[in-house]
């Protein structure tokens, strides 16, 4: 086996990746080797970068097979990858990466009766979820990635979750495995199987086994070899369970499944601070509550969903119980309060439970940011000690970050004595520090007799650590039990045995800084660095998310974009591809159609990080690469709110596109759908012409292509009057002078604003007092998309909102966000757009009168890409302060009720 870094890998590098592309193609096995794809799988959720030789899309265990045979030929190593959500380095690695997820997924069998099920390692979690939740029944486990992590990855890393105090680890719920190791050889693993060499092995080590392995729940660190022993059946399966891809590939999975309590209600308690509330952990656990979680308070604010009033208190103790009902869930959550230790709790159920539940499965997207606002990375986030051990672990651990000048936010599985925190290190510039600061936690953990990891493994992060807390006998025995299966070092080399240190192939310190440029956007969050905006990416993959029991969407998105880069990207796409539940939102769109990592949020974010590299020049990516990752962004700002690290790729892409086109020609697109409200303008005044013309498909051939645009693209025909033209007719007459705050002047107006000008009440047949403090004014601006192509949209509004008690005011015409010139990056046609409507829009925001926006989109830019082109003008500040939407504007409207709707049918677009 030659292994990256010896004399014959080096020889030859690029002829030698042609090569293994060009062998795993032969095989009839999906493979890519460009630099672009190499590059988006160089990393997984942790801090590492390795950048794979080639990415093979296996559809089943034969293509597995017949890669393994090319990789042992070649002598390069082999990594098997799930979700990429791996947080300790576990997913990436020098050789081949095998992408289980894209083709290898799905439910083989469920026996509702033996309370069993077959699936393939790919299976997103809650794709599992959704196959067992009409019996009654689930997956026990439950890690807060259960949207978009595999059943593979589960097992690799004996993944755990909340509900592991009930129903236990990912080993407790697996029942077989059809494994291949890394000779090549397939087999099952079983309780009581016979492999060669097994029984010797465990009956040499069985002494270190009983007390080294297994000493408490969450012992995830090393091998789980406590399961050979013969009190536990000498179970292979379960050993296998969390060796991390090092011994064996998991090929498919029996696993069994528990029944779902029929009510749950869940207690949240508030105490001084985390370490108080850990101190409470063994009193509750004396409740036998299905679930307990503690999380800092500072985390819960940092969310920006809204979620149910939270008891006070700096650290908060979720604990989670069940009933035949909820009255009785309840009750038992009452009784559990009394021997909480606090006065300060609430109980939660239904929709409030799962907005708690919600706002702590986002917790390692929330606590990339430290308390001092610094970016915070993993590498010691999953430690774990008893239970009854973890205040005084907290406590000492505490010390050990002021010590080191290093902080983060602390949540986990408290009832597990499961610790998740993101330190703050300067991984900017260098990983000094991060050696040290590992090796004394690893001592501390090991003196309160824990484990280096409690669920997601040790990867690269922690590997070479295990010295701290198990004797050389015992790494002796890991090391064996891996030659057992995997004699070559074939499988993810530097992982568990012989690892790599926890410094070596730092992603961050080896990207450059790259500024912001006069023009472009200020990226004021990141200090005007898009290197760290790039890197705001912490990998966790919320992008990548699936709903339990959502519909495919795939065909309906190629229905829709029906060009030849969508169809040619979704293709095969597999069956589980859906849009998901990140509170109550999608994944980024593109991924849901394509299941490619490069269409999604995260795998554009990785783009963007090796740009910054700084490489050689025939090493690096190239600007059109880049612009390949973002080909089919649709811009719809998504990950801006759906991603816990609030990850604008859409910003990004806009950004890019400005930077590449400068000075170069532009597409012809760019011209005919970056202009397009220049365009519906032209066309309002003639719509019969257009129609005609659209309705010719030979002139409507000629036009779209003229335009650079799919032929086939469906044309919406114009509307007779355009919502301006129908308002200024109609309800010209109704002009009314604005409410302003005493003091003011209607005359701080613009001309056009003040009344007889374009400001008019809409409503015709609604009688709607003039602006008082009992009906106080709103502006309502209808964009260019709503007012020229659905008119109706707006007009509906402004009755809505006159129905509540608003007096309405329109916005001009001419008032533009731009959108659809930030969208194709002509950045300084976007900013004339915006110049012109602060000024016709700034004056009603800065007297406080809010600005409705009908479209979504074009208000977020009023939000957000408003304030980055504009990031010293006050009134863009004040404007974006007073955009709202209608729900937000009537959600605190005093008095209002939604209407009724029973019986009528709604129609709602996400996003």
């Amino acid at each position: 086996m030659h292994l990256p870094g010896s004399p014959r890998w080096e020889t030859g590098k690029v002829q030698r990746v042609q090569g293994l592309a060009q062998a795993i193609g032969a095989s009839g096995v999906e493979v890519d080797a460009s630099r672009l794809i190499r590059a988006v799988y160089s990393s997984d959720a942790s801090n590492y970068r390795v950048v794979p030789q080639a990415v093979a899309f296996p559809r089943n265990a034969e293509e597995v097979a017949a890669v393994a045979a090319v990789a042992r030929e070649a002598g390069v190593p082999l990594t098997a990858r799930g979700a990429g959500t791996s947080c300790a380095g576990n997913a990436i690695g020098p050789g081949i990466v095998l992408d289980l997820r894209r083709h290898m997924a799905g439910v083989l069998s469920l026996d509702p009766e033996a309370r069993t099920v077959r699936v393939l390692p790919g299976t997103v979690l809650d794709r599992l979820q959704a196959a067992a939740a009409p019996h009654g029944l689930r997956f026990g486990p439950d890690p807060s990635t259960h949207g978009r992590c595999t059943v593979g990855g589960t097992i690799g890393n004996n993944a755990c979750g909340a509900h592991a105090l009930t129903w236990g680890r990912a080993a407790e719920n697996v029942l077989g495995l059809l494994v291949q190791d890394g000779q090549g050889q397939v087999f099952s693993a079983a309780p009581e199987v016979e492999r060669p060499g097994l029984g010797d092995f465990a009956k040499r080590h069985l002494a270190t086994l009983r007390t080294e392995f297994g000493r408490f729940a969450r012992q995830g660190s090393g091998y789980a070899l406590e399961h050979l022993a013969p009190e536990r059946a000498g179970d292979l399966a379960k050993a296998l369970v969390g060796s991390e891809g090092t011994c064996a590939i998991v090929l498919e999975a029996t696993l069994k499944l528990v029944p779902v309590p029929p009510a749950t209600a869940l207690l949240v308690a508030g105490y001084a601070n985390t370490i108080e509330a850990a101190d409470a952990v063994p009193a509750l656990l004396a409740h036998g509550p299905l679930a307990m979680e503690g999380l800092d308070a500072r985390l819960a604010a940092a969310g920006r969903r809204r979620a149910p009033a939270l008891p006070p208190g700096a650290g908060l103790l979720m604990v989670e119980v069940g009933g035949q009902a909820t009255t009785e869930a309840r009750a038992r959550a009452g009784i559990l309060a009394r021997d909480a230790g606090t006065p300060h709790w609430t109980v939660f159920d239904g929709a409030g439970a799962a907005a708690v539940w919600k706002l702590r499965e986002h917790g390692a997207g929330l606590a990339g940011r430290s308390p001092r606002g610094r970016q915070a990375w993993p590498g010691w986030e999953d430690a774990a000690v008893p239970p009854e051990n973890l205040g005084a672990y907290l406590r000492d651990f505490g010390s050990l970050m002021a010590a080191h000048g290093v902080d983060g936010l602390v949540y986990g599985h408290f009832g597990d004595g499961c610790v998740h925190v993101r330190l703050d290190w300067d991984l900017e510039h260098s990983g000094r520090g991060l050696r040290q600061f590992t090796g004394e936690a690893a001592a501390l953990v090991a003196a309160h007799g824990g484990s280096l990891s409690g669920e997601h493994g040790d990867g690269r992060a922690r590997s070479h650590l295990l010295e701290a807390m198990y004797s050389p006998v015992a790494i002796q025995a890991m090391r064996e039990f891996k030659g057992l299966f995997d004699p070559f070092g074939a499988l993810n080399p530097g992982v568990i045995v012989d690892p790599q240190a926890v410094d070596d192939d730092l992603r961050r310190p080896a990207a450059r800084p790259r500024p912001a440029v006069p023009g472009g956007f200020a990226w004021s969050e990141v200090g005007g660095d898009l290197t760290r905006a790039a890197h705001r990416c912490t990998g966790i993959g919320a992008c990548q998310g699936v709903a339990q029991g959502a519909p495919d969407l795939g065909a309906g998105f190629r229905a829709a974009l029906d060009s030849a880069a969508l169809d040619s990207a979704a293709a095969e796409a597999p069956p589980e591809r859906a849009v998901a539940d990140l509170g109550g939102g999608f994944p980024c769109p593109s991924f849901a159609v394509s299941g490619r990592e490069v269409h999604s949020t995260r795998g554009r974010a990785r783009v963007l990080q090796e740009l910054a590299r700084g490489t050689s020049r025939r090493e690096a990516l190239r600007a059109k690469d880049l612009l390949a990752a973002l080909d089919l962004c649709l811009g719809c700002k998504a990950c801006s709110s759906e991603c816990p690290a609030t990850v604008d790729m859409a910003r990004a892409k806009s950004e890019a596109l400005w930077r590449y086109y400068r000075r170069r020609p532009r597409p012809r697109a760019h011209y005919s759908l970056g202009w397009l409200p220049r365009w519906l303008r032209l066309a309002a005044h003639a719509r019969w012409a257009v129609d005609a013309a659209m309705g010719n498909r030979v002139l409507k051939r000629m036009g779209l292509d003229l335009a650079g645009l799919d032929s086939r693209r469906p044309i919406p025909d114009l509307p007779r009057r355009t919502f301006h033209q129908a308002s200024g007719a109609s309800w010209g007459s109704r002009a009314i002078r604005p409410h302003l705050p005493p003091g003011a002047s209607d005359l701080s107006l613009p001309a056009a604003h003040r009344p007889n000008g374009h400001l008019a009440l809409v409503g015709d047949a609604l009688v709607a007092p003039a602006a008082t403090a009992d009906h106080p004014p709103v502006v309502l601006w209808a964009d260019t998309f709503s007012a020229h192509l659905d008119p109706d949209v707006p007009t509906a509004m402004a009755e809505v909102l006159a129905g509540a008690g608003y007096a309405v005011y329109l916005a001009p015409a001419r008032a533009c966000c731009g959108l659809t010139w930030i969208a194709t990056g002509q950045l300084g046609g976007a900013r004339a757009r915006l110049e012109e409507s602060m000024e016709v829009l700034a004056p009603f925001a800065i007297h406080g009168i809010p600005i409705v926006g009908v479209e979504p989109s074009c208000t977020a830019v009023l939000r957000s890409d408003l304030l980055e082109l504009f990031p010293t003008d006050p009134r863009a500040r004040c404007l974006a302060d007073a955009a709202t939407t209608l729900a937000e504007l009537l959600g605190r409207t005093r008095g209002w009720r939604p209407p009724q709707l029973k019986g009528r049918a709604v129609i709602v677009q996400p996003h």
